[in-house]
């Protein structure tokens, strides 16, 4: 299992001074001190660094440019991939030849770097934009149509969605016949029809129990191992998981770092946004899973702690994050996504994580050979997922 970066320039209130003073002084603190863990993130070896595309998330993601960090990324890193976590696809969005541009643009400024997840995001983005329609097979066309844009000399098309005339896309990708593709997934559904289309697997462990994600992972690589309906010319078959991560030498550090205090923020962020925003869009079985949960960290009922107790997060000393890791390669977990800076973390003790991580844990995380068939979640997802099968 590699080790990777997740960044989504977290810019909690309270922010210093009057409005808009302090909101520009917080960003670009943000911002600076991101370049500065990459960049070590590069030096010590971490896979991937992977930007997300998200737009009007106060306080809890102020990065909607995602082809301008990592472009900048490119130039003071050497090794370490860089990841669209992702491109918003659906054409109300982002008409598919800039997406093929701007991935591009990134793959030849990096010499072949890059790695391109694809999403539809949410209602309140949604809307916010004008997209209409079924983004689901927006998404599904507009990978198709990037691909091609990247393999011909030059592009035409024409369908009920979407039309353009023959025009040249350039420049072409580095990465011959593209750089790999992903898609955010975050239900079992989503999760196989992403194996079924060749691309990689984007989830998260941050809102599920470990057996519910290494559910949807097991169900994705069998439908990846047959990938009937490929988008790309390249098969992609890694699952990868983001969550938070904070490692400290002492556990005492945790308190002295704000990280629960950060934990907290976060999953209020999140669980108001997804109680205002995208509960109602949910499955009725997911809205009755989430609500109480997300209900209870909203009014401020809920201790943090709980998430790290079922290793939904990974905070703590090093001898207590490598088991933990361990339990997610078992699962089928080919990259973890590492949330790094997150809420009220110091900058400093952020760069002391990732160092204790290259010393300590990849280490081990490196030599460790999964093995599943011994791991008592696997077999009862094996088993279910069998069963189920069997019955049609």
């Amino acid at each position: 299992m590699k080790l990777d970066l997740f960044y989504e320039i977290d810019v909690p209130r309270p922010w210093p001074g009057e409005h808009p003073y302090g909101q520009r002084k917080a960003e670009q603190e943000a911002y600076k001190e991101a370049f500065e863990q990459v960049r070590l993130g590069d030096e010590l070896g971490f896979h991937t660094v992977w930007c997300v595309e998200h737009h009007f998330r106060e306080g809890r993601s102020h990065m909607p440019t995602p082809e301008a960090v990592l472009g900048a990324f490119s130039q003071i890193t050497e090794n370490i991939r860089l990841g669209f976590g992702v491109t918003l696809a659906p054409f109300g969005f982002t008409h598919p030849a800039r997406i093929a541009e701007k991935v591009a643009t990134i793959d030849v400024l990096s010499g072949g770097r890059v790695e391109w997840g694809l999403g539809r995001s949410t209602p309140m983005e949604q809307l916010a934009f004008g997209v209409e329609g079924d983004t689901k097979a927006q998404l599904r066309e507009a990978a198709r149509i990037v691909a091609q844009m990247w393999r011909d000399e030059y592009f035409e098309y024409e369908s009920e969605s979407f039309s353009m005339p023959r025009r040249m896309v350039t420049p072409k990708p580095v990465q011959d016949p593209s750089p790999q593709g992903w898609i955010a997934a975050t239900s079992l559904e989503s999760s196989i029809i992403a194996g079924d289309h060749g691309m990689g697997l984007l989830s998260f462990a941050i809102m599920q129990p470990i057996k519910q994600m290494a559910n949807l992972i097991y169900n994705y690589k069998q439908a990846a191992a047959k990938a009937t309906d490929q988008l790309l010319d390249v098969v992609n078959n890694r699952a990868a998981c983001y969550t938070l991560v904070h490692c400290v030498e002492d556990e005492a550090e945790l308190d002295q770092n704000r990280a629960w205090e950060s934990v907290w923020w976060w999953y209020k962020n999140i669980a108001e946004f997804t109680l205002e925003w995208e509960l109602a869009h949910m499955p009725q079985e997911r809205q009755d899973q989430l609500f109480p949960l997300l209900k209870r960290f909203a009014d401020g009922d809920l201790d943090p702690k709980i998430f790290n107790d079922y290793d939904m997060i990974m905070l703590g000393t090093p001898d207590q994050i490598i088991p933990k890791m361990k339990k997610y390669a078992d699962c089928g977990v080919d990259q973890l996504l590492c949330y790094k800076q997150f809420g009220f973390l110091p900058h400093e003790s952020v760069m002391k994580s990732m160092q204790l991580l290259n010393k300590h844990v990849m280490p081990e995380i490196s030599d460790y050979v999964p093995d599943p068939e011994h791991n008592e979640i696997m077999q009862e997802v094996k088993a279910e997922y069998e069963a189920a099968a069997a019955a049609g």
